[in-house]
């Protein structure tokens, strides 16, 4: 194969084109559209409590044997399990009884 320098010259101007073209948004439709947020979270004090007791998620999650991502979804209103629950307000300290103050009633 030969080097035609003016065949890399034409190939980098189309390059060049179909880059401003984009830049300038000749790529309608490309773009994602922004994911809206789950309505099903409800509000809960988690992170209050964990914040007023100093405790970071990590922290919290290493006491209730739970992962870092887990604490995240929960302190974001995001359903969870019972046991789930029951690992966090043991973690903070809390009892059982308290579970409503934490999490709000169930449904």
């Amino acid at each position: 194969m030969t080097y035609d320098p003016e065949a890399n010259e034409a190939m980098q101007k189309s390059d060049t084109t179909s880059a401003s073209a984009s830049e300038a948004g000749g790529n309608e439709g490309a773009q994602k559209p922004k994911a809206s947020k789950k309505s099903g979270n409800k509000p809960n004090n988690v992170r209050k409590i964990r914040i007023e007791r100093m405790m970071s998620k990590a922290e919290l999650a290493r006491r209730a044997n739970l992962s870092v991502l887990t604490i995240d979804r929960v302190e974001k209103g995001f359903g969870c399990r019972m046991d789930t629950k029951r690992k966090i307000l043991e973690a903070l300290g809390l009892r059982l009884a308290d579970r409503v103050r934490v999490f709000g009633e169930e449904e």
